[in-house]
């Protein structure tokens, strides 16, 4: 796709500012703000440590602006989730593709819900296979847990099969996405569930009450049998 030509416009028209507000509305449910939340957070905890990673954009229910026209009143849509690699971390209100080297989402994740179903499965799916060509699709349902993955294979739209898991792997993220617990959650490599940072803390919490309470019993043995050795007439410093 070329970025010069799909942005022509006439030299009268007034190109609008690059930190556009968002149009998007709420999400559906607390469960699909959460899970939003959760995707972000969790990719971010992620990719802290990973240079190759540090340059991406990952964000939620707010809007990209792809008009061929750069007007902010007309062509945007709003992903629950997204990724843009390869472009600079920084806040934004809004992905505004003219503002971004004609960049679209490598990913894009919409969660389901009765209200919108239909169009993430339909409009949606076109427009970001037909015009985003974003390179993976998934869409995951958090009240009847339903998931679906697809990448781009020749301008369409393939299902990606799951692993013997039921996890799909994602090319755009070197990660697994499957379902656990009711959340839509990443994986590693090896299929293993990659933690939450609050997750991490409660392991780290109790592993070291697990070091105390082996520290203690070990203490408890030692005074025991310094004990013994004291009743048998043997000074247990001096051994």
């Amino acid at each position: 796709m070329s970025v010069a030509k799909d942005f022509e416009t006439p030299e009268d028209v007034i190109f609008p500012p690059g930190d556009l507000q968002s149009n998007e509305p709420p999400l559906e449910t607390y469960l699909h703000l959460q899970q939003m939340l959760l995707l972000i957070k969790c990719l971010d905890w992620w990719w802290r440590d990973h240079n190759r990673f540090n340059d991406y954009f990952a964000a939620g229910n707010i809007s990209i602006h792809y008009s061929p026209r750069q007007r902010k009143s007309e062509d945007f849509r709003g992903p629950d989730f997204f990724v843009v690699l390869n472009t600079e971390r920084k806040p934004r209100d809004s992905w505004v593709v003219w503002e971004e080297d004609g960049k679209y989402p490598n990913l894009i994740i919409e969660l389901l819900s009765k209200s919108t179903a239909a169009i993430d499965k339909g409009l949606k799916k076109q427009i970001y296979q037909d015009i985003f060509r974003t390179p993976e699709y998934f869409w995951f349902d958090p009240k009847n847990l339903e998931f679906a993955g697809f990448i781009l294979v020749g301008g369409m739209y393939q299902p990606i099969e799951p692993n013997p898991q039921g996890l799909l792997w994602s090319q755009q993220l070197s990660l697994y996405l499957g379902v656990h617990k009711n959340q839509l959650r990443y994986f590693n490599a090896e299929a293993q569930l990659m933690p939450t940072p609050e997750e991490i803390a409660q392991w780290e919490a109790e592993h070291a009450q697990q070091q105390r309470q082996r520290a203690e019993q070990e203490k408890q043995r030692a005074e025991r049998l310094a004990a013994k050795l004291r009743e048998l007439g043997i000074d247990p410093d001096t051994i």
